[in-house]
């Protein structure tokens, strides 16, 4: 893979990746949408079918990353650094670019909406609760990371369409059970870019982007990406 092929491929999988979250939030949290007040149901199975879409847009080009951590972790186990930064930066562009997508498909729902979104765009822990938040985001994206390191979906393998289906539905399991806490960032772009976007963008009566939160859902999943990548490497 080529650094012009890595760049946009985690930027077109992680723009897919979170206009898709985002639009599932956004579908049912604002006024006038027909899929308003669908429930948690809807938005686990949204972010696990926005993954799948993003994956197999990229994985041809850049093996569908679209998350720092499990960047990190594929780092740590493999040795192979000098790759990170881009990554990184193709991810960070591509959450901010989905975000304003996702702003603009529901723009008359975000100017009929009577009330706060930073929902929409970013998660919130349901008890503010420092350490708890922190623990709950490390624990769930090292269970994300470390099954996709023990599938060898990133051991130098092409990734299967059944691969690619099964962090789909692994991302919806996740959700499921252990995204009640905090709303399971489990990746620190998907967190971070579309908070940059709710502060910037000029959404009526949108309130605080909640910067005070805002390093959890970063730090949070790194720390349980690289110990997803020192585990593998224990382990097998």
């Amino acid at each position: 893979m080529t650094d012009k092929t890595i760049f946009f491929g985690e930027l077109i999988g992680t723009t897919l990746l979170v206009l898709l979250g985002n639009g599932v939030c956004a579908a049912v949290t604002l006024a006038k949408s027909k899929a308003r007040d669908a429930g948690w149901l809807a938005i686990t199975f949204g972010w696990g079918l926005a993954v799948l879409a993003g994956a197999y847009a990229s994985a041809p080009l850049s093996g569908a990353h679209l998350n720092p951590a499990v960047t990190l972790g594929i780092a740590i186990q493999t040795g192979e650094w000098s790759k990170v930064p881009l990554y990184l930066s193709a991810q960070l562009i591509g959450a901010l670019l989905g975000a304003v997508l996702c702003w603009l498909t529901y723009l008359g729902q975000f100017r009929a909406h009577n009330g706060q979104v930073l929902g929409v765009f970013s998660t919130g822990p349901e008890i503010r609760n420092t350490a708890q938040n922190l623990i709950t985001e490390v624990i769930a994206t090292f269970v994300l990371v470390f099954v996709i390191l023990a599938t060898g979906q990133t051991k130098g393998l092409a990734v299967s369409g059944t691969g690619v289906l099964v962090v789909a539905l692994l991302v919806v399991g996740i959700g499921l059970s252990l995204g009640g806490p905090t709303g399971y960032a489990i990746n620190p772009v998907r967190d971070l870019g579309p908070r940059i976007a709710h502060a910037v963008l000029p959404i009526p009566g949108k309130g605080g982007s909640d910067w005070g939160y805002a390093w959890i859902p970063v730090l949070g999943p790194l720390l349980g990406g690289a110990a997803a990548g020192l585990v593998d490497i224990a382990v097998f």
